[in-house]
């Protein structure tokens, strides 16, 4: 697997480490895939604004011909809501088998989640 064969649609570069140790970095597109929320403010506490979000809308950014055929990286976010889509779309696995530093933070992903 190359990694030319995906396009990241994150705001970060996305690491994959495979099974024999392989890492593939793949680089953000400059193409960002978000989601659209709707926020109502439904109470307080102590003054705090306590907020209900509904996801909107998925933004996806326009595919150009010599992009067509490649994979697919998005948000958990954005694929969350893009359930039930037609076209196929990945995010990293960024659950328990996500590699993290000493701090917590996700280094690599060993696996992909599919919409």
């Amino acid at each position: 697997m190359d990694a030319l064969d995906f396009i990241n649609f994150t705001p970060h570069p996305i690491t994959i480490r495979l099974p024999d140790v392989t890492k593939i970095v793949v680089e953000t597109s400059g193409k960002i895939a978000r989601v659209e929320t709707e926020e109502e403010v439904v109470n307080s506490l102590n003054g705090i604004p306590i907020i209900k979000r509904r996801m909107g809308r998925v933004i996806l950014p326009q595919i150009l011909p010599s992009e067509e055929g490649r994979i697919r990286l998005v948000s958990s976010m954005v694929l969350e809501a893009l359930k039930g889509h037609k076209e196929v779309f990945y995010a990293p696995d960024t659950g328990n088998t996500a590699i993290r530093d000493a701090k917590g933070q996700v280094v690599a992903v060993t696996r992909l989640v599919r919409n």
